[in-house]
């Protein structure tokens, strides 16, 4: 069989034992994950046995405390990916700080990728620029900005929007951003975690009390955990050989 089949062949046998471990809580957002366009650079890694990645993010790729590192989001997809894919060394390198617009992450973007020289970037975004009302026709052009270096580097991107909060929802419009990011991420082709709406379907079916998870740390580990985990399956779906587009074409 072809390189192509076998990896293939590989990836779907690993996808069941992995959803069998999945919590329950992680799981009612699945139908949430939109697997629509191929990470081909991650294919490749894939087929030769490394996968780099970059997390690119602000403030809410973080969590305090002793352990705040080993439990957000960045180092939960880690654990994952390499649970997932026995054979392949993963390594998942964060460059996050906190209060940075995209524009910001943008100017250190191609340094980061000459020391991390991932095959894929994952760009968490858009929460700073709402909580700054950063004009939206400029935060398009520094997503259009990043993924343009990131691909000119070699390596894919996967957009991550807002995370959603019942207590500043009235307040700050990340969904506005969010929206900008859905549809860049649709004329650039590439995917998106909708992490936006995978916390409202959570805060409106009670699976999370997204109320206290500010103040309840065990919470907002929970979150963390089952955002790397559903995002380490968005990441090898789309790397399946023949991920099908939006349009339904190859």
């Amino acid at each position: 069989m072809t390189g192509r089949v076998l990896l293939s062949l590989a990836l779907l046998a690993l996808a069941g034992p992995a959803w069998a471990e999945m919590p329950e809580t992680c799981r009612v957002a699945e139908p949430q994950i939109e697997r629509v366009f191929p990470l081909q650079q991650v294919t490749r890694a894939l087929a030769a046995k490394r996968l780099d990645i970059l997390v690119l993010g602000a403030g809410s790729s973080l969590l305090p405390g002793p352990n705040g590192v080993k439990n957000s989001y960045p180092e939960r997809l880690q654990i994952a990916l390499a649970e997932q894919l026995p054979g392949v060394a993963v390594t998942v390198t964060s460059d996050v700080k906190a209060r940075r617009t995209a524009a910001q992450m943008v100017k250190i973007l191609l340094p980061a990728l000459a020391v991390s020289k991932p095959a894929l970037v994952v760009w968490q975004t858009g929460t700073v620029d709402a909580m700054q009302s950063i004009d939206t026709d400029q935060f398009k052009a520094a997503l259009d900005s990043g993924i343009a270096i990131a691909r000119s580097a070699g390596a894919d991107v996967v957009l991550i929007n807002a995370q959603y909060s019942p207590r500043t929802e009235p307040m700050i419009a990340l969904g506005t951003y969010a929206e900008i990011m859905r549809w860049v991420a649709l004329q650039q082709e590439v995917p998106i975690f909708d992490r936006f709406s995978i916390m409202k379907l959570w805060a409106d079916l009670g699976t999370f009390d997204l109320y206290s998870a500010t103040e309840k740390l065990d919470i907002a580990e929970r979150v963390h955990d089952c955002i790397g985990r559903l995002l380490a399956d968005l990441v090898i779906d789309a790397a399946k050989p023949d991920v099908p587009h939006a349009d339904g074409g190859r």
